[in-house]
């Protein structure tokens, strides 16, 4: 027979424990709901480190570019009014020396011609095949039978920049968290860079479809907090270092001349070539004057 007694705790228990074991359900319920914002949290934050190191990747590689361009278009333009001025300023050293007859003068003389007539340098003694920087672009151009074409102007047209950013925002290795698909977008970038850089919009164009039809990026994996704080980490630390390339591009001769003329800086070579011809022509004036 069935104790009453002992039937009625046990029917006692049971009504108090079923509040109890509510109560912890709802622990649980509010708890994941709590950890469920805080991974939310920091998946946005994730995305907004992403997007933003993009913006300043974007920005470092076009400034790269302006400085690389300018650097060239500076040499090919103004290098031979540079020289130009060496030799004038030989030629008047050595003219006044000639006439004054003084050892000091004829110091100064030689020290203008050693000027124009350097000891030989690397690109010298290799007939130009490598410079201080390596292979130069023209022995790289016979080795791969490709033609080297100096860019047009310093800064890459509006069209080309357009598309150019925005493969960068679509296609970016850093939106990539699987090691294939960081490779695929790397490589893909790499193409992009070359391209803008040579401000070749017919080839960003074909890369801008390319991309439209190659395979759609991954979806994001719902990662732990461990995973997105390590994700943070590692863009905080990417950020670092591009500053770090950014500073040393503004830093550089040909970075602090662009910075001068940052809204047409193709603009400030024209200038700086009138101010040359302008020194030329005082130079060559006072020649004459000596050669009387």
């Amino acid at each position: 027979m069935t104790n009453p007694e002992a039937q009625q705790q046990a029917q006692q228990s049971v009504s108090e424990a079923e509040p109890q074991a509510e109560s912890q359900d709802r622990f649980e319920e509010a708890r994941s709901a709590e950890e469920a914002q805080a991974t939310e949290r920091l998946e946005r934050a994730v995305r907004a480190a992403e997007q933003a190191l993009i913006e300043f990747e974007i920005a470092v590689e076009t400034f790269r570019v302006e400085v690389e361009n300018f650097s060239r278009l500076h040499h090919q333009r103004l290098g031979p009014m540079y020289s130009r001025l060496d030799e004038l300023d030989a030629l008047i050293a050595e003219a006044v020396a000639q006439r004054t007859g003084d050892p000091e003068d004829q110091r100064r003389a030689r020290e203008a011609r050693g000027l124009v007539q350097p000891m030989p340098g690397v690109e010298e003694l290799f007939h130009g095949w490598i410079d201080s920087d390596g292979l130069s672009p023209e022995a790289a151009a016979m080795l791969t039978e490709k033609p080297v074409q100096p860019p047009p102007r310093v800064r890459p047209s509006e069209e080309a920049r357009r598309i150019y950013r925005d493969l960068a925002r679509k296609a970016h290795p850093d939106l990539a968290e699987e090691e294939a698909e960081q490779e695929r977008r790397g490589a893909f970038i790499v193409r992009v860079n070359a391209a803008y850089a040579a401000g070749d919009v017919e080839t960003l164009r074909a890369l801008a479809e390319e991309w439209e039809a190659g395979p759609p990026p991954p979806e994001r994996r719902a990662g732990r907090s461990e995973e997105l704080y390590a994700r943070l980490e590692w863009l905080a630390e990417r950020k670092e270092m591009l500053a770090a390339v950014a500073a040393e591009l503004e830093s550089s001769a040909i970075g602090a001349m662009i910075k001068m003329a940052p809204e047409d800086p193709d603009g400030l070579l024209d200038e700086i070539a009138e101010q040359l011809l302008a020194q030329v022509s005082e130079k060559e004036a006072r020649l004459a004057e000596l050669a009387r």
